[in-house]
């Protein structure tokens, strides 16, 4: 990613939900502050939701991928609203970028740790300052260059606790991770206090000639903007991994199921999804 400011992916999610916000119905995810911390107006926004507009906005157009996004994130606050009910008082969240969950928490005793690139989190506080939007007491921001520090050294040097039950929640990441990375984080997670739990989302490989081809051209893609994939996990092979690590209560969706379920039948996806995003599922797994 460039360090002098958030990765593409990353803005591409929040322009995403932000359109999502005027232009899809029924709503699958409500973020009233999304358009504000990227300093767009809803105009701006419906420009950017043309196919013939450029980077974020010929993706922002892309519906099945939109409706993803919304739905991944709706699926993770669902998550940490149980967590929460259940008496979880910390929720990690990593690979932040500008998601807004710390902002819209109404619970004074409820610890929210964004845990981000420094360039992207150096910018997102630009943002915030910019938007007029207060950061909380209850928000620590957590730098980690992953290049020279360990998660566990730097997130617990912040307060957060580890004898204590916590949610994770890892969205848009671990694409971009070796998968000895991805399984390290995973073993960081499984040793927290229980219980604990964590919502991940991870590419699953193409299994045909045709989609294979789709997916090498979207890998060359972010490749092409210095955010290569480097894993992908089948089904099995994910939850093998949690199990051994002594995570139970699998749910693993799969993108155009997870958009259904929250279309409640209302609505249709809107045609076929795209063969890379077919390929992606979410995991919640709790200890």
């Amino acid at each position: 990613m460039d360090n002098g400011g958030p990765s593409l992916t990353a803005l591409i999610t929040a322009y995403a939900r932000a359109y999502h916000q005027i232009v899809d119905r029924p709503q699958i995810f409500t973020d009233p502050l999304a358009a504000r911390l990227l300093g767009v107006t809803a105009e701006e926004l419906a420009e950017l939701g043309t196919p013939t507009t450029n980077y974020p906005g010929d993706k922002v157009h892309d519906r099945p991928r939109r409706l993803f996004f919304a739905a991944r994130a709706r699926f993770a606050e669902d998550a940490v609203a149980a967590a929460i009910a259940a008496g979880v008082r910390q929720v990690v969240i990593l690979g932040a970028g500008l998601d807004t969950f710390a902002y819209r928490n109404p619970l004074p005793d409820l610890r929210v740790f964004e845990v981000d690139h420094p360039a992207t989190q150096a910018w997102k506080h630009e943002r915030l300052t910019a938007a007029g939007i207060d950061r909380p007491e209850t928000l620590t921001f957590v730098p980690v260059d992953f290049e020279t520090q360990t998660l566990a050294a730097v997130l617990e040097s912040t307060g957060f606790k580890r004898t204590d039950p916590a949610v994770f929640v890892w969205l848009g990441v671990v694409f971009y991770l070796t998968p000895n990375a991805a399984h390290a984080t995973l073993e960081y997670i499984a040793g927290q206090a229980q219980p604990v739990e964590v919502v991940f989302d991870y590419l699953q490989p193409a299994n045909s000639d045709e989609d294979r081809a789709h997916q090498q051209a979207r890998a060359d893609r972010l490749a092409g903007v210095g955010e290569p994939v480097l894993s992908y996990f089948t089904p099995d092979d994910i939850a093998a991994q949690l199990r051994a690590l002594g995570f139970t209560d699998l749910e693993d969706h799969s993108a155009p199921d997870l958009v259904t379920r929250y279309l409640d039948g209302s609505a249709r996806f809107g045609g076929e999804p795209p063969r890379a995003l077919r390929a992606i599922r979410i995991l919640r797994a709790s200890r």
